[in-house]
């Protein structure tokens, strides 16, 4: 067979293997011409394409024909769809027939239906795309802004709260210390109490009477003085304390 430059590698060596006798167990031409089979898809795979295109993959094998048109063939009998499982498979294209080689310069590689135009990014579409990123990292920064500084605020607020509780203990430690305070002197006034009682006044001679007489009106000045006194050191206190 003479290779036209116009007739593709793939379409030149499918002619040459439906034509070829020493083929015919795998792939043949039907009885009519317009088609050709693939009588067993295993063996073909296996034992046919590595010779002729490099592969055993039968998927790919009909890729490549529907690449170029082939159609698979569907037989309908009695209005059911048959069903090829392990038998031939039919492909058929209207230039791919039995003794018209010369056809093969119409059969055409599909291409893709999209312009080159349409796969191009528009530079207003770019000018879009930019700036709408643009805004996206502006308020990224923003929001990392805002983060840093509410950080910031959190770390002052703990350093606050740890001064208002170092605060609150030492005024807890100051009121225990004056509630201890108060107690001891409640407790001294007490204890001088008991210790100056006076004496009753039955069976004293007029001397002792008389000298008895002048320190209890000598008593209310001396305990008024002791309470002063006791005020004054109360107030030297909370000063020291606060």
């Amino acid at each position: 067979m003479k290779q036209s430059s116009n007739v593709p590698a793939f379409l030149s060596k499918l002619w040459m293997l439906v034509k070829e006798t020493h083929t015919n167990e795998f792939i043949t031409w039907s009885q009519n011409g317009q088609s050709f089979l693939v009588l067993d898809e295993q063996r073909f795979a296996k034992e046919i394409l590595p010779k002729y295109f490099k592969h055993n993959n039968m998927a790919s094998f009909v890729r490549q024909l529907n690449m170029y048109g082939f159609c698979k063939v569907i037989h309908i009998d009695s209005g059911v769809v048959k069903q090829e499982r392990d038998g031939p498979v039919e492909f058929q294209n209207p230039y791919f027939k039995q003794g018209q080689e010369d056809l093969l310069e119409n059969i055409k590689r599909k291409v893709s239906s999209s312009k080159p135009e349409e796969n191009k990014i528009r530079q207003e579409d770019l000018t879009k795309i930019i700036s709408s990123a643009q805004k996206v990292q502006i308020k990224e920064e923003t929001i990392e802004s805002r983060l840093s500084e509410l950080k910031s605020e959190n770390k002052s607020l703990w350093k606050e709260v740890s001064e208002l509780r170092a605060k609150h203990a030492q005024q807890q430690q100051v009121i225990r210390k004056i509630v201890q305070f108060i107690v001891t002197l409640v407790q001294n006034n007490q204890l001088v109490s008991l210790k100056r009682k006076r004496p009753l006044l039955l069976n004293t001679d007029g001397a002792q009477k008389k000298n008895l007489f002048q320190h209890i009106v000598k008593e209310p000045t001396s305990k008024s003085l002791r309470s002063g006194l006791n005020m004054y050191i109360f107030i030297k206190m909370m000063n020291y304390l606060f």
